[in-house]
């Protein structure tokens, strides 16, 4: 009994749910979500929603994120550097002023001190926000952009700020950096562009 209680504890928490590569948010869907966490005040979503952007961070390093992480003494600092739990590498981000400027007024409205988790969870389980509570969060979001929630993961939020990046320069190399991969080889699979440039190759193409 004891055995299949552990089991289905350790139950990973995709289970049953599609896996895999997940698009990421285009431009549009970003504004039309910022706006509406801005009208209804949802100050923790919008910090979590614009560094999460912003940061290109697996999930795992973006909920760890302490309030020192990310501010120069009172102020939100224009670029961090962080570990990533998975590689044990740092990687360097930029923070835009507009999620400086929503990251500082939620550390205003919580109240957070430097030494404390940027995002504190509410359970008394874990001391800053889960995984999959931010998995969670993040699938509101997508039900709410009228999106279907089987194509969007937490991956999105890393993959979208890198796909534009890499749209728009064609520089793999400032997408590894960014993205903290040692490897080209998985910056390239990651974004799938060897598939997406040969669509594109593909759509420009007329017989």
């Amino acid at each position: 009994m004891g055995s299949a209680a552990n089991t289905l504890s350790r139950e990973p928490w995709n289970k049953g749910k599609i896996v895999g590569q997940k698009a990421p948010f285009k431009v549009k869907d970003i504004w039309a979500l910022r706006v509406r966490l801005q009208m209804e005040n949802r100050v923790r979503e919008l910090a979590l929603f614009n560094l999460g952007i912003d940061s290109k961070l697996r999930g795992c390093d973006l909920v760890a994120l302490k309030v020192r992480d990310v501010c120069h003494g009172d102020a939100v600092a224009s670029r961090a550097v962080v570990m990533q739990q998975k590689t044990q590498r740092p990687v360097q981000f930029e923070i835009t002023s507009a999620t400086r400027e929503a990251v500082q007024r939620w550390i205003k409205q919580a109240g957070l001190r430097s030494d404390g988790f940027l995002f504190p969870s509410r359970m008394h389980s874990s001391p800053h926000l889960g995984t999959r509570q931010y998995a969670r969060i993040l699938e509101g979001w997508v039900e709410e952009l009228g999106l279907d929630p089987a194509d969007y993961g937490t991956h999105s939020m890393r993959r979208t700020k890198a796909t534009l990046i890499y749209r728009r320069t064609r520089n793999l190399r400032a997408v590894q950096l960014l993205l903290g991969h040692s490897k080209l080889e998985s910056t390239v699979r990651y974004l799938g562009i060897e598939v997406d440039d040969a669509l594109e190759i593909a759509e420009q193409t007329e017989i």
